[in-house]
């Protein structure tokens, strides 16, 4: 009963904030786990047998879906095929696509033998076959290459590839020499000689009006140089409604619905001692467990916020970016993370997959009419 008062009486102040056209000091940390509607389809699977993490989808302007993802070394022999990308990895591979649904390789589009500058070479290479000392963990710091975005900037007619280095190396922009998205790709002007962003997870946005911005791991932006050569500004906070408390935070993607920016974040669901679900998770001690890798939203007027409440949007399928098909359809990527809930629905893990998701009252969430119907021709071909 006291629950239930707690959660009335929030609604009732926030109800009474926007009716007097305020907003409230923080997001609403409840996550709405085992809603239906929020959460990835049932009908929802890995459209290619290929391992990946962070899943990148784009519509390119010659007809070709592109896809893009952190990619563990071909060929590699894993302990126990133990198959991961934590400390070591050789490049950024491209697959592209005609229906989403068959998917050709384009192979190894940058590698870091052959196209990376010396301050991307930085850290210890380990020989084929061998683990990390520390097996895994996400502190390493040997050489890879994580979540790469692919994108076309349409007012300059050009290809940019963004992707970031593990260890603390940072975040780089890379352009193509030749006009096609499978390059070959070289290092931007800004960052020959360093990283343009000092973390990971560095993600792009071209604004109607050709502007382009760098948003870096969740919570900073920039905008670029008009000849893409450079950021224009050092990157500076958004403004965000956020937690009370905030946890930690990934895969940030902007994108633009009906006039409003979109930002898009990655958070894990934790299940509380009373059997609740929240956002607010203990960082410092890791007591929590994680549950759920969700895609939260906020919306705001001006690219550089402020930023209403975040909202959850797409159970489970966290890290990801969305895009509009074709027809005009809108999509997000997934990659059934190994770790929480994903891991115990499916035996094999860490593969693209392609939720339809649909903008319902302003707010976006899976579209499960359409995913079935996707997947039912996925499964006839």
């Amino acid at each position: 009963m006291m629950k239930r008062s707690i959660a009335i009486t929030w609604f009732v102040c926030l109800s009474a904030l926007v009716s007097y056209g305020q907003s409230p000091t923080y997001s609403n940390p409840t996550a709405p786990v085992g809603d239906p509607a929020l959460t990835v389809p049932a009908s929802v699977v890995p459209v290619m047998d290929q391992w990946m993490r962070d899943t990148y989808v784009m519509t390119g302007p010659d007809g070709y879906y592109y896809m893009t993802g952190t990619t563990a070394t071909p060929g590699r022999v894993f302990p126990a095929g133990r198959v991961h990308c934590w400390d070591y990895n050789d490049g950024l591979y491209l697959w592209r696509s005609k229906n989403m649904q068959q998917w050709e390789s384009m192979g190894r589009i940058w590698s870091f033998d052959k196209d990376a500058a010396p301050w991307q070479q930085k850290g210890k290479v380990l020989e084929p076959g061998a683990m990390s000392p520390n097996k895994d963990l996400l502190d390493s710091f040997y050489r890879a290459v994580w979540a790469p975005e692919l994108h076309y900037i349409k007012s300059k007619k050009k290809w940019l590839l963004i992707a970031c280095i593990n260890g603390g190396i940072g975040s780089f922009v890379l352009e193509s020499i030749s006009g096609k998205p499978e390059g070959p790709y070289r290092n931007i002007k800004g960052n020959r000689q360093k990283a343009l962003f000092p973390n990971i997870d560095l993600s792009l946005f071209e604004d109607d009006n050709g502007a382009v911005y760098l948003i870096g791991h969740n919570h900073f932006i920039t905008r670029m140089k008009d000849d893409l050569s450079d950021v224009a500004a050092p990157f500076r906070r958004l403004k965000e409604t956020p937690y009370q408390q905030e946890p930690y935070i990934e895969g940030v993607f902007i994108t633009r619905h009906e006039g409003k920016y979109q930002l898009l974040q990655t958070i894990w669901s934790v299940k509380k001692a009373d059997s609740t679900f929240s956002y607010l998770r203990d960082d410092k001690n890791r007591k929590d467990s994680l549950y759920s890798y969700d895609v939260v939203v906020a919306e705001a007027d001006n690219i550089y916020g402020p930023y209403g409440p975040r909202y959850a949007a797409i159970l489970q399928g966290g890290h990801n970016n969305i895009f509009k098909d074709l027809d005009g359809y809108w999509w997000s990527t997934t990659f059934f993370n190994p770790r929480g809930i994903m891991g115990t629905k499916f035996t094999v893990t860490c593969r693209p997959g392609l939720v339809p998701v649909k903008w319902t009252d302003g707010k976006l969430r899976p579209d499960t009419d359409r995913a079935a119907k996707f997947y039912d021709a996925l499964k006839s071909n």
